[in-house]
């Protein structure tokens, strides 16, 4: 997904309210002015989190943050599972569950709100104009034998897991993997987060190798991309793995909540609404 230059502003002011030094921010424009045309955001941001370190060191990271989330779904998980198992499609809900807490997000929002995150979780749903895209999916796991889920958050990470051991109840056949990140960036899921939350019980853990918020195929190490071309089903998370996959001529169901005016406005729907996507 090409950076709009509204999106360049947007990723220049970030920083500027990150960091005031000169010096810096003369970086940050310069990488942003001189970027490719196929380079993404989250690539951007990977590049300006090097030249941060460079500079002033590792920042304090979101640690706090990450076990907060992870702990409170981890409380609530068995809430969400009965909630799940009692509807009339377990994978449909525990993937409109899963979407809705694509909100804990620390790199797209201002502010994470455990109200709001618990409101839309309850409100969880698909959107009738969505269900014809789900119906498809369903079919895509039914003939495959590998599925390969794109991760995004932490707290995000519990509710994957739940769509994901009823994808594995619906289809026994499926080889279940996930991508993580392979460090520390923002509030993503790593290695360490996948196996603190148990989603490593149910499925292969791959790493994406490096500090981005994104899944960028030139980037990826030999074992996360095999993972990612023999996988007959990718399912993508997030606004990030959105930007930097889409438009690659690869066959992915994307979902995510659309948090900033991009997303709004690439398809016109309001702040927080869930997409579920085929490309």
């Amino acid at each position: 997904m090409r950076i709009s230059e509204s999106c360049a502003k947007c990723l220049y002011d970030r920083q500027r309210a990150r960091c005031r030094n000169e010096e810096y921010l003369a970086q940050v424009k310069k990488l942003i002015e001189e970027r490719e045309e196929n380079d993404t955001s989250p690539l951007l941001v990977y590049r300006f989190n090097i030249e941060y370190e460079k500079r002033f060191g590792k920042t304090a990271g979101y640690a706090e943050g990450k076990r907060r989330y992870n702990d409170l779904m981890l409380k609530l998980e068995d809430r969400f599972r009965i909630r799940i198992e009692s509807s009339s499609d377990p994978a449909e809900t525990a993937l409109a569950l899963a979407r809705s807490a694509n909100y804990i997000d620390y790199g797209a929002m201002d502010h994470v709100d455990e109200d709001t995150c618990l409101r839309l979780l309850e409100g969880a749903v698909l959107r009738t104009e969505e269900k014809e895209v789900f119906r498809h999916l369903m079919t895509e796991c039914s003939d495959a034998q590998r599925f390969l889920l794109i991760a995004d958050n932490c707290g995000e990470i519990v509710l994957d897991k739940l769509f994901l051991e009823q994808l594995k109840k619906r289809f026994p056949q499926l080889q279940l993997q996930v991508l993580v990140r392979g460090r520390e960036v923002l509030n993503d899921v790593t290695p360490e987060d996948a196996v603190y939350t148990g989603i490593d019980q149910i499925a292969e853990i791959f790493s994406n190798g490096g500090a981005i918020a994104g899944t960028v195929y030139d980037m990826l190490p030999e074992e996360a991309r095999s993972a990612l071309d023999k996988a007959e089903v990718v399912f993508s998370k997030g606004q990030g793995n959105y930007e930097s996959l889409s438009g690659q001529g690869k066959h992915v169901f994307y979902t995510f909540l659309c948090k900033c005016n991009l997303f709004t406005s690439r398809f016109s729907v309001p702040l927080l609404t869930g997409m579920l996507v085929e490309e």
